[in-house]
């Protein structure tokens, strides 16, 4: 999960980085396709890595995964654009450089297949271990993904512009490398395997639960969300007017946070039911984003504040999902309803990023900064919606009632 998420949690940082240099004649639309196809590819080949792990157990997952992972990153590094001549040969279309394919094909592809081979062990695992627990112990691993954003941007920040691009790349595909030693000597399942092929796609009756139903489209909407303040939020605060608050440092804070709220709400949920928890922090979500990063201006410590107040409700969005669905479904059944609703996070997470950088791109002669924050609040405000509706079918309009 540091490999996975910590990554996924520092994507403002490449984010900015490619707007800025190899990427800066390209649209923040087309951008944005690179960390959405990366983000598509860890949940939706995740639901075909659900039965290789039923089968053969987490660790050849892992070693797999952690090499590509890393490999992502050092062929990231090596990502030249080609000679005019190259170029023409290829019949690239106008406009478009070979390094942006180059990108795509390093970063989206093999790292979100690195990523989907180690994600899915990684939570699979903990699920042979804790039941009753289960939300806090996902919580507590879950961590590991705010801890890597909260290192990855200031390592990121301190050797760009001493290193460059290339050398950082490779040291940190070696240091994800370095961490694929200890996952594949200490994950282990405890269940038995199961014998016999699995069905790898989702299965769609499962939308006849109703309660089903609108938790898939509460976490399409929440995907659609979640990304946007994470990917951008270093774009936007290098926009403020004599800043004295590092961008970098921005992203730090909000996994900091985040890092809290991954375990705390985990540990809330087992005691108090999944979806009031997680409602509450769906809730919190929207309500910082359009009560704080939206009217924040230029203000730092409105910012600031944003940040961290989000970085907290965030933190649980993709932790109890899981464990949420596992109430609306009997045990032997989980997988068919979790494969689906992974399939709905994917296309959610493949469209997030596109559609903000194209309304960021909406405003002529300016960024549309309102319009994108506005995309991500009202996101989280259908999802809150969603979750809200599931709790009244299961327990009616009762505030006390534990579900």
């Amino acid at each position: 999960m540091l490999s996975v998420f910590g990554l996924i949690n520092s994507a403002a940082v490449f984010e900015s980085y490619f707007s800025e240099n190899q990427l800066a004649d390209h649209s923040s639309s087309e951008i944005g396709w690179i960390f959405s196809l990366y983000l598509f590819i860890v949940f939706f080949v995740g639901i075909q890595v659900g039965p290789l792990f039923d089968q053969y157990g987490p660790r050849g997952l892992v070693v797999a995964g952690g090499l590509c992972m890393s490999a992502s990153l050092l062929l990231l590094s090596l990502c030249k654009g080609l000679s005019l001549l190259t170029a023409k040969l290829i019949n690239f279309p106008n406009g478009y450089h070979a390094e942006y394919y180059q990108i795509l094909l390093a970063y989206s592809i093999l790292g979100g297949l690195g990523g989907a081979l180690l994600n899915s062990p990684s939570y699979g695992a903990i699920a042979h271990f804790f039941d009753s627990r289960r939300g806090f112990a996902t919580g507590i691993a879950a961590t590991a993904g705010s801890i890597g954003g909260i290192v990855y941007p200031i390592f990121l920040q301190n050797l760009f512009p001493t290193l460059g691009f290339g050398p950082t790349a490779r040291i940190l595909g070696f240091i994800l490398l370095g961490l694929t030693v200890p996952a594949t000597l200490f994950i282990r399942s405890r269940l038995p395997r199961k014998e016999g092929p699995g069905s790898i796609w989702p299965d769609f009756t499962v939308f006849q639960n109703l309660k089903f139903t609108l938790s898939a489209v509460g976490i399409f909407f929440m995907e659609w969300g979640l990304f946007v303040p994470i990917t951008y939020i270093i774009s936007y605060a290098a926009t403020l007017p004599g800043s004295n608050v590092h961008s970098y440092t921005i992203l730090s804070i909000l996994n900091a946070t985040s890092a809290v709220g991954r375990f705390l709400p985990g540990l809330a949920a087992d005691k108090y039911g999944r979806f009031n928890v997680i409602l509450i922090t769906i809730a919190l979500c929207f309500i910082t984003v359009l009560g704080l990063w939206l009217p924040s201006g230029n203000s730092q410590p409105m910012l600031l504040a944003f940040v961290a107040i989000f970085g907290f409700a965030s933190g649980s969005n993709l932790g109890l999902v899981p464990v949420c669905l596992g109430q609306l479904c009997d045990a032997r059944e989980y997988g068919r309803y979790l494969s689906t609703a992974m399939m709905m996070a994917s296309f959610g997470t493949l469209s997030s990023l596109p559609i903000a950088g194209a309304i960021l791109e909406a405003k002529e002669g300016g960024q549309n900064w309102k319009g994108l924050i506005l995309f991500s609040g009202v996101s989280y405000f259908l999802a809150f919606i969603c979750y809200a509706a599931v709790r009244v079918f299961a327990v009616g309009w009762k505030i006390s009632a534990r579900f």
